[in-house]
């Protein structure tokens, strides 16, 4: 008798728990579908897992033809993307919006100064809160041709090196102080080479302008994965390296970033740390 009871009450226990289980996973599916568009999109960082063409063959995420669309993807509720590749390094940054009807996604990547670079139109062929595919025309004048980039959710931490801080606006030299900590003039020779307006791109170039607004140098940068590192590549135009230029991040947030220069690497005693502020001067073109 003691064991019918006992089977009894594992029925009866089991047909209770079936239909919770059950309304659980209804209430997930309902909360997806209460979601907007914007909203999937922007409840998890995206890494990009695969492509295929137009004939639904995959794609190498190297391929040329697609590696331009390859990386992580943090598309932020206050209407601001940025993309890194796969690297880390920051690839482009700006505003994006997901039309009414959910089928097309528009970013517009922007520079320091907040002009625009590019506006990109997509076809959204998926979207939910673990998948994010889009379609890619990359020939305007054949629509035949074209790549699906898929996405996946991923845990991946959006980098927080300084790079999203450093491009996000232009800089101006607004001070620079020697290593007993007393002022420099900015026309100091000490420092007046370090002096200007600096634009630090989101695609990985950068241009500093004297205060005249002349060009002074222009190439690649970057930011150790520390965040304890600035480095720029000068570069001319036909691509030859001019000099690399590393130097130690004192401060970087959203109103300043000063830097250390030390112009004698066998006397690091000597030093200059050069004060930048954010500024609303548009980027001279």
């Amino acid at each position: 008798m003691n064991k019918l009871k006992k089977i009894y009450y594992f029925v009866v226990a089991f047909a209770l728990a079936t239909p919770m289980m059950s309304c659980s996973n209804d209430n997930d599916t309902v909360a997806e579908e209460q979601l907007t568009p914007s909203q999937r999109l922007s409840s998890t960082p995206w890494e990009t897992t695969g492509a295929k063409d137009n004939q639904g063959n995959a794609v190498a995420l190297t391929d040329a033809r697609v590696s331009g669309f390859v990386g992580f993807a943090y598309f932020k509720t206050d209407g601001k993307f940025a993309i890194y590749g796969l690297n880390d390094a920051i690839r482009s940054m700006g505003t994006w919006s997901i039309d009414a009807s959910g089928k097309t996604r528009t970013i517009v990547s922007k520079r320091p100064d907040g002009t625009t670079i590019f506006t990109r139109d997509v076809e959204i062929l998926e979207l939910t809160k673990n998948v994010f595919t889009y379609r890619i025309h990359t020939d305007s004048s054949n629509p035949a041709v074209y790549f699906d980039i898929i996405h996946t959710k991923t845990t991946h931490a959006e980098p927080a090196n300084g790079q999203l801080t450093l491009a996000s606006t232009p800089w101006e030299t607004t001070g620079a102080k020697d290593n007993q900590g007393n002022n420099v003039a900015l026309d100091n020779a000490n420092v007046s080479s370090y002096v200007g307006y600096a634009y630090f791109r989101a695609n990985g170039t950068y241009a500093i302008y004297g205060l005249n607004n002349v060009l002074r140098n222009k190439g690649d940068w970057s930011i150790s994965p520390d965040g304890k590192t600035r480095t720029i590549v000068a570069k001319n135009d036909d691509g030859s390296v001019i000099f690399t230029r590393d130097v130690q991040i004192l401060e970087l947030n959203n109103g300043k970033f000063t830097y250390r220069i030390i112009p004698n690497s066998s006397n690091p005693n000597v030093y200059y740390d050069i004060i930048h502020t954010l500024v609303t001067h548009n980027e001279p073109l």
